[in-house]
């Protein structure tokens, strides 16, 4: 119980100072992190104006470290939070009416999950085109059917509760006493997946990125390593430090899942 705890506040205590970073982005780094700032390729320490060094364009790696947590966050918790209300609304529809519904819906669950979230996402980006907006809903495409499945069986275990039937006899309609009676109480396991889906949504960002169909009007970690491996031997330390900061962000997002999930476990 306790490590389950350490794990949880580590891990919250990581993202705090990340979504700080990402918040006060602008004054930390003031400027257009796309901008050319200096000598090109000047190494860590080597400058007090950038202390990161810069790239091979002369760019400041410390200001595009801190404006890519601010895409990598964005992009994240708004894909996760989209997967996880369409997958839900999914899941008790089709656990709540059942017969033909639950057949269609989940059969649909099941197409979406033989194609990989990673290319799903990169195919809707290749026809809709890059940019911020288009990796939310590229992402949360692939992203949605696990919190779908689980919904669904906390709501065929809720449904024949003593409290539905008693929502039915006050005349409630069928989605009424899905979305205010039952999702509330079966959100719970669900809830649990947001850390899953957060980390899966970064992971994505950055390969897509790195892949070139990121936003190119935003610095992100995966195309700064893009960048950097252009230049792997000469200047590592362009890969090292976005991927350094790459998974930190996962691992402090695990750190937050693996502990709740303990948590609960016990308290079950």
């Amino acid at each position: 119980m306790r490590s389950s705890g350490l794990e949880a506040k580590i891990g919250i205590a990581l993202l705090l100072v990340l979504i700080l970073i990402a918040l006060f982005a602008p004054l930390i780094a003031p400027g257009d992190p796309l901008a050319i700032s200096g000598e090109a390729m000047l190494r860590p320490f080597a400058s007090e104006a950038h202390l990161l060094g810069t790239d091979r364009l002369g760019r400041d790696v410390l200001a595009g470290l801190v404006h890519g947590t601010r895409t990598t966050l964005l992009v994240a918790f708004f894909s996760a939070a989209a997967a996880l209300v369409v997958g839900s609304a999914v899941g008790t529809i089709s656990g709540f009416l059942g017969g033909f519904a639950d057949t269609v819906l989940m059969r649909i669950t099941e197409a979406f999950q033989t194609v990989p979230g990673f290319l799903l996402a990169l195919a809707a980006v290749s026809v809709t085109g890059p940019s911020v907006p288009t990796l939310i809903f590229a992402i949360s495409l692939g992203n949605w059917t696990q919190a779908a499945r689980v919904t669904r069986a906390e709501v065929l275990s809720l449904r024949e509760r003593d409290f539905v039937a008693a929502a039915r006899t006050m005349g409630m309609r069928p989605l009424e006493i899905a979305f205010r009676e039952i999702l509330p109480n079966a959100f719970g396991p669900t809830a649990s997946l947001a850390a899953i889906s957060v980390a899966t949504a970064i992971l994505i960002e950055a390969a897509l990125s790195f892949l070139g169909f990121g936003d190119p009007n935003r610095v992100t970690w995966g195309s700064m390593i893009a960048e950097g491996r252009t230049v792997l031997r000469a200047a590592p330390y362009l890969s090292i430090i976005p991927g350094i900061a790459l998974v930190v962000t996962v691992l402090s997002v695990h750190l937050i899942g693996r502990g709740l999930s303990r948590t609960q476990r016990l308290q079950s």
